[in-house]
């Protein structure tokens, strides 16, 4: 299969977000994240703009839910989102709503097991309780401490684990990116600033859609490594 690439706008205003996604989707971009702090600054709103002008175009909603999960979900559903986030370090209720309101507006869940003591057995028990993808993602503030940390530290235990898709996440290169989907992770992740200087959340370089052209190009010419899929 060919992977899924997504990328995350982790901008702080709708405009400039609109303006980098449509650089994204002309570049050849799957999947549009609206980042957490996109959300936090815009909210629905933000949703709503994204869906309004790409109407056609996968939305994941970077919720990062640890409470609240079904009145979350629901609201993020309606404005147009495909897709929310539940941390893997929330109770298994809120995992449980968010998996009840996905199945209500035909939506998909994503658990996020970042900072989960045992990251493999909750992606598993994540799947079990009914949860639509996994995400291997490393945090912006914990790579940030500690060099050298990104999702291939945690990745093939995952994939080993689980029988849903597999999304990696957090500051990966091109090349990382690439070694994560010979490894099996079907969808990649690229934060929409951070793709350029790795440190800021700022509108994207104005070279960011021939970067990313660059990027698409490479990501999609690797085989998803060797899994089987339920």
């Amino acid at each position: 299969m060919e992977p899924i690439i997504q990328i995350s706008l982790d901008l702080t205003n709708k405009e400039e977000a609109l303006e980098v996604a449509q650089a994204a989707v002309d570049a050849g971009v799957d999947w549009l994240e609206a980042g957490t702090p996109l959300i936090l600054a815009e909210g629905l709103h933000g949703i709503r703009a994204l869906r309004h002008q790409f109407p056609d175009v996968p939305i994941v909603a970077d919720l990062k839910t640890m409470d609240g999960a079904g009145l979350e979900a629901e609201m993020m559903f309606q404005a147009g989102a495909n897709f929310v986030v539940v941390m893997g370090q929330a109770h298994d209720a809120s995992i449980i709503e968010q998996v009840k309101m996905a199945a209500k507006y035909s939506g998909k869940v994503m658990c996020d097991v970042m900072l989960c003591s045992n990251k493999p057995a909750r992606a598993k028990h994540a799947e079990e309780l009914g949860v639509d993808y996994i995400i291997v993602h490393t945090g912006f503030d914990e790579r940030n401490m500690i060099a050298g940390l990104s999702p291939l530290n945690d990745l093939q235990p995952i994939l080993d684990a689980v029988k849903i898709p597999v999304q990696a996440v957090g500051g990966l290169s091109i090349d990382q990116a690439i070694q994560t989907v010979e490894m099996g992770a079907e969808i990649v992740v690229f934060g929409a600033p951070l793709v350029i200087s790795g440190t800021a959340f700022k509108p994207a370089d104005p070279d960011f859609e021939s970067i990313m052209r660059t990027i698409v190009k490479r990501v999609k010419a690797t085989k998803v490594g060797g899994r089987h899929l339920e």
